[in-house]
């Protein structure tokens, strides 16, 4: 007997993966937290029915949201993570040596409690020494923040759910405020494909253009991903993601990837003509 996990996308599209068994189903204060054991994905996490990561395309999410930042400001030394609580985002900042402080602010405890019992080798980077766990609220915990970060990395999956306050123009404007002088904040931008998914899109995009005087998009390919695209938002007060990039600065750290490179880089930031004028229309 077959044993499917399906997601809906939108009303009339959905995501079916073939799954061997369910390793977990809990509910926490904030969400329905179920793990999977898959052939084509291997183990993976979803929250109230949206897959959030799996084994075998994590990479593609966690690479994109830390090195496209990364290879563009020059002296990163403080980190905030919001949400981040899988310990993916963690461990591709590990490649930075000069890094001295990555604050993780992770709402829910019982989500990092799961992630740590099935993806072990993921977890295991939030016990790095430069690596500081908060259980709180992300929102909350910049209120109280200025000048402190280099790079804040918001990595919360749901603009829709319990992570929705991570969202909101009072989110962006904290963000901003919580940044050094020449700091940086990148984040999970959607998918702009379905017409159900655009306004959240246009929304986050219209939010970070107003809050920050630097704002772009770039894109990546994740297969269970809605339609298997994905954006990303980079937000800030002085860097430019193309114009002062340093690729050679980047590969000299002889970083292994699986999916950025210094090319890629440079073409995450050219998007469809759909996309662009969605964009385009929020910043008029």
């Amino acid at each position: 007997m077959d044993f499917w996990f399906s997601e809906m996308h939108t009303g009339n599209v959905k995501i079916s993966v073939r799954v061997d068994k369910q390793l977990a189903s809990v509910q926490s204060e904030y969400q329905r937290i179920d793990v999977f054991e898959s052939p084509q994905f291997g183990r993976f996490l979803t929250s109230n029915g949206s897959i959030i990561f799996s084994e075998a395309d994590e990479f593609t999410y966690d690479e994109m949201i830390v090195h496209v930042p990364m290879a563009v400001h020059p002296n990163v030394k403080s980190v905030l993570v919001i949400g981040g609580g899988d310990g993916g985002v963690a461990r591709e900042l590990e490649y930075y040596d000069e890094i001295e402080k990555i604050d993780i602010v992770e709402q829910d405890k019982k989500f990092v409690e799961i992630c740590n019992t099935y993806f072990p080798d993921s977890v295991r980077w939030l016990s790095d020494p430069r690596a500081h766990v908060f259980y709180e609220d992300g929102l909350r915990f910049l209120r109280g923040k200025t000048g402190e970060y280099d790079l804040i990395i918001n990595d919360c999956t749901d603009p829709l759910g319990h992570a929705a306050g991570m969202f909101t123009k009072e989110f962006y404007g904290n963000c901003f405020k919580a940044l050094k002088k020449d700091g940086i904040m990148v984040y999970q931008h959607g998918s702009p494909f379905y017409d159900e998914d655009e306004e959240t899109c246009r929304a986050m995009h219209r939010k970070a253009f107003k809050s920050f005087p630097i704002s772009r998009v770039y894109q990546a390919h994740i297969p269970t991903c809605p339609a298997g695209y994905w954006l990303f938002g980079f937000a800030s007060k002085i860097y430019h993601p193309l114009n002062d990039f340093n690729p050679e600065r980047w590969l000299e750290r002889n970083i292994k990837t699986w999916y950025y490179t210094t090319h890629l880089h440079k073409g995450a930031f050219m998007l469809p003509k759909y996309v662009e004028d969605l964009l385009t229309e929020e910043e008029k």
